[in-house]
């Protein structure tokens, strides 16, 4: 068994999801949504469509997988339940201890953890099931081995189409830093779309270096459902619904053992021509470095002929197509139809275009408009039985329905069989296609067609209501909010590539090359030590990095993965910065289950107050981490590369990001902010990033006691970051 999961940004990809054939949807409230720029639903909208997508056995998921400031953890908890009611099928959370507390209170609500929440390993999976989750929607990062492990614990909802993030899922921080958007809270302006250079021979010019192409895994969605994989997402909450009905008309093909129809899928929306993703390992069409958006499906090439632009092509086209035009690869503008020739046709373009410019359309008008106009019906089999002097009865699929009132004998024309066939043949617009099985008339009854009609009305509403089930409430109750802590920490801890020299009550080393003997590191380091760990840690890395720790007195996770490795090594954790801590839940669990613990970067003073325990740390000063890159950003050219510890990203205002590669099994990256941080730690324990920075020399003026202005020249550029300015 398993599922093709649809997106639904509106009223109308829903529509198209579910008679395209979908098994569920999965759709956003207007609050609480990582698509919060689509149009979503209201409670109204989401219980016309639960019940709508009830008759053909289609399920509804709901999205609430936004990081929760403790202000709006009422609302949110309450919405949780509000949901539920409509009947929706799950509820997909990104907070881990907000979704553990909910379980706790209502069992009965089915919570699905959000890919956000980053689970890529066996311990993020064992994690996410003891804290009453029934499903993981698995980070796009996954590895395909650690895949099939993660099947055999908990059911496994993976992508198999559409866009990419850039960066390892619910660790990314660019657009919340670039302009205070957080891509956490839904509101993401995408930065990794925008144009780059790297300081790397060969990609000095700009392009789209951040920018990966969509995803289809094809044909191999067929090796997931053999590695035990449940449900297969369609990402595009934020795409049209003829989008919508050809990806899903594309899977269900391919898991019926048809090819699939890739030609419509490519029409509808295709960024760099298709990437099969990360868990199949790294390919060359990963990142679309010199296409940004849609770039549909080549047609042709341009021949320019007596001033005009052709397009020999033996496929047909209409007035209101729509096409790009790429010239060595790269996007040059857009273009139309502008009609019809002999062997193929003009385009119209306000750009000149040359002898050799590929075509692709992009707006398929014919295509759109067959795509959407698929309608699911139910088949309904009818039989009805109207006898003088008793009940009128009718039975559908089984269901009966028994009027309250006994038919008289008619005076004059008595209700016939034909009258009641017709009766029940007339739908409206409900998605139903009757089948008039049986009709029984006998003993001249009467019903006038009025209140035959009104009859077959509240036939067809219990029948529905019969489909969908009873309404439903969660149990009485509420889950507690736990009160603000209002404790102070006065200890210092510092993540550095190195050691040896730094003065902090604890140490975090993030080594340069995992698998390199890193214990000279640490030497004479007199604080507790702690291992970096970063938030993406595949099962094959974690026997290389369980031998490492043993060298420390704990372990540091920016991943709630961290947590279950912790109990395993028998060794405390320091809960990283990448839990994303924003709310007294997350807060009062990792006070008591974790040594330490720092909160979101993404709060104010005012707004991280209350999570102010004895073991909390916040982000103080140092480099702000803004992305994880689990890819290589050099299309893993390892031959020609020059294995740089630090590269420049440039954006185009000329602003730099410094790019970090480090090493595990294979080469990763992080992307840090073009400034640095400075704020005020208010009541919690100062955590310093000096994974950049000269760590010994900076910390050592941190110990001192250096003034503020001296510890701002030693950073360079520098930012409040959101000390003071709450994100969105």
């Amino acid at each position: 068994m398993c599922e093709i999961l649809a997106p639904a940004g509106d009223k109308n990809s829903a529509m198209a999801a579910i008679n395209s054939g979908a098994d569920a949807i999965y759709l956003g409230l207007k609050q609480f949504s990582a698509r919060s720029s689509a149009d979503n639903f209201g409670y109204d909208e989401l219980e016309e469509i639960v019940r709508y997508a009830s008759l053909f056995g289609v399920k509804v998921h709901v999205a609430m997988n936004t990081l929760v400031k403790q202000d709006e953890l009422a609302d949110f908890l309450g919405a949780v339940k509000r949901a539920w009611e409509t009947g929706v099928a799950a509820v997909i959370i990104q907070d881990i201890f907000i979704g553990m507390a909910v379980h706790k209170v209502f069992p009965e609500i089915t919570l699905h953890l959000s890919t956000q929440a980053g689970v890529c390993n066996e311990y993020g999976a064992r994690l996410a099931k003891k804290f009453g989750f029934s499903r993981v929607i698995l980070a796009r990062e996954t590895a395909f081995e650690d895949i099939k492990k993660i099947t055999e614990i908990i059911e496994t909802e993976v992508f198999v189409q559409g866009a990419l993030c850039t960066c390892f899922s619910g660790q990314c921080y660019l657009s919340s830093f670039a302009g205070g958007n957080s891509g956490n809270r839904g509101k993401c302006k995408q930065p990794c779309r925008k144009l780059y250079s790297i300081d790397r021979r060969g990609f000095e010019e700009r392009a789209y270096r951040l920018s990966p192409s969509d995803l289809s895994v094809g044909e191999d969605i067929v090796r997931l459902r053999d590695a035990g994989v449940y449900s297969f997402k369609i990402e595009g909450r934020m795409r049209r619904p003829e989008y919508v009905a050809a990806a899903v008309g594309h899977y269900r093909s391919l898991l019926g053992g048809v090819s699939g129809d890739i030609s419509a899928l490519r029409r509808t929306y295709n960024r760099g021509n298709y990437t099969k993703g990360l868990a199949f390992g790294q390919d060359k069409n990963f990142l679309s470095s010199a296409v940004q958006g849609h770039i549909g499906e080549y047609v042709g090439t341009v021949k320019v002929v007596g001033g005009r632009f052709f397009c020999p092509t033996d496929k047909k086209f209409v007035r209101g197509d729509g096409f790009k035009i790429l010239r060595g690869g790269v996007e040059l503008c857009g273009a139309v139809y502008d009609g019809e020739g002999k062997g193929g046709f003009y385009v119209g373009s306000s750009v000149r275009l040359k002898n050799g410019d590929k075509v692709f359309i992009t707006t398929d008008v014919e295509l759109n408009a067959r795509l959407v106009s698929k309608k699911r019906l139910l088949d309904v089999a009818v039989s009805a039985c109207f006898v003088t002097g008793d009940f009128p009865r009718v039975n559908i699929n089984g269901f009966e329905y028994v009027g309250g009132e006994r038919l008289s004998c008619a005076q004059n024309r008595p209700l016939g069989e034909e009258d009641v066939a017709d009766c029940f043949k007339k739908v409206g617009e409900l998605p139903f296609k009757v089948d008039i099985c049986k009709t029984e008339v006998s003993g001249r009854p009467y019903l006038g067609m009025g209140a035959l009609n009104s009859f077959r009305r509240a036939v067809y509403s219990a029948f529905i209501a019969h489909i969908c089930g009873e309404s439903r409430r969660p149990d009485d109750g509420n889950v507690a909010i736990p009160a603000p802590f209002k404790d102070k920490n006065p200890m210092t801890a510092v993540v550095a590539a190195d050691l040896r020299g730094v003065s902090a009550d604890i140490g975090i080393l993030k080594p340069a090359d995992y698998s390199a003997d890193i214990s000279p590191l640490i030497h004479n380091f007199a604080g507790e030590k702690f291992l970096y760990l970063p938030a993406y840690l595949t099962g094959a890395e974690t026997d290389d990095i369980k031998r490492a720790a043993r060298l420390f007195d704990g372990i540091y996770c920016e991943g709630f993965y961290g947590l279950e490795l912790a109990a395993e090594l028998g060794m405390p954790l320091f809960a990283g910065v990448g839990f994303n801590v924003s709310n007294t839940i997350s807060a009062s669990f990792l006070a008591e289950n974790a040594q330490y613990f720092c909160v979101s970067k993404e709060l104010t003073l005012r707004e991280s107050a209350a999570l102010s325990a004895k073991n909390a740390f916040c982000l103080t000063a140092g480099g702000i981490k803004v992305m994880d890159l689990v890819y290589c950003p050099f299309g893993r050219t390892c031959s020609a590369c020059d294995r740089r510890g630090r590269y420049t990203l440039t954006d185009e205002a000329g602003r730099k990001f410094p790019l970090r590669r480090y090493q595990t099994s294979l080469c990763r990256f992080e992307l840090y902010n073009c400034a640095n941080l400075f704020c005020d730690k208010g009541s919690f324990g100062g955590l310093y990033d000096c994974t950049l920075l000269n760590a010994a020399s900076f910390m050592r003026e941190v110990s001192g006691g250096a003034p503020a202005e001296k510890l701002k020249d030693m950073l360079g550029a520098v930012t409040r970051g959101h000390s003071s300015a709450p994100v969105l």
